[in-house]
């Protein structure tokens, strides 16, 4: 069984380093990661980057506190859809959206893929769908809530049944975030002894990572 793993760059978030982790100097330009696994069962998607309002909004879409604390540089092109495209891929074939939470730059190309189910931590969806705790965490329903089918899972799952693609809770940063664990040919990838651990945000990391057509051996 052979999976097939590609990353894409939907354009980065430039913000302040001391707001993402203490110590922290300065501004820090992070890129917007977007992943599609490709597996025999079916095509998924790790997260979908930016909403293409973002394109050309500074704060209609995010608000005026995220606006404010982020700036955004994400041109046409860069969007998840058009990310596929390029590669000879079609949005509307993609099986699965898996979104590690809902802040704006992980879960806003969810429109883009409008036939895929969303595979969430039902904590998280639990948490969009109460107004109070939504504006809270910094969500907006209206990147997510789109009338897609939904998967909602509690804690670790095996997406395809065979244990090469698992969705591992890892609470904090949200209450229902959730990272994955791939079994590639090359080793696996994030955890345990021995794996590769792929940080999303963390530009120096990102500059090593191939970008698709190539995959991610």
């Amino acid at each position: 069984m052979t999976i097939k793993l590609y990353a894409f760059t939907c354009g980065t978030v430039t913000g302040e380093f001391a707001r993402l982790m203490d110590g922290g100097e300065g501004d820090i330009t992070m890129p917007v990661p977007v992943f599609l696994i490709e597996h025999p069962k079916g095509r998924a998607l790790f997260d979908t980057g930016l909403h293409p309002d973002c394109q050309r909004d500074t704060a209609g879409r995010r608000g005026a506190r995220l606006a404010g604390l982020f700036r955004i540089e994400f041109k046409p092109g860069e969007e998840v859809s058009a990310r596929l495209e390029a590669i000879d891929r079609d949005p509307g074939k993609i099986d699965l959206v898996i979104n590690s939470h809902f802040h704006f730059d992980h879960v806003g190309g969810n429109a883009l893929i409008p036939n895929a189910t969303m595979l969430v931590q039902r904590r998280d969806w639990e948490d969009g769908m109460v107004p109070d705790t939504a504006g809270r965490l910094g969500y907006n329903p209206r990147d997510f809530d789109l009338g897609h089918k939904l998967r909602l899972v509690d804690g670790e799952y095996d997406v395809f049944g065979d244990g090469s693609v698992v969705c591992l809770p890892t609470y904090g940063h949200t209450p229902g975030h959730q990272s994955l664990r791939l079994r590639l040919e090359g080793g696996e990838v994030l955890e345990r002894g021995g794996a590769r651990i792929f940080f999303g945000h963390d530009p120096e990391f990102w500059q090593t990572v191939p970008q698709a057509p190539a995959p991610i051996s």
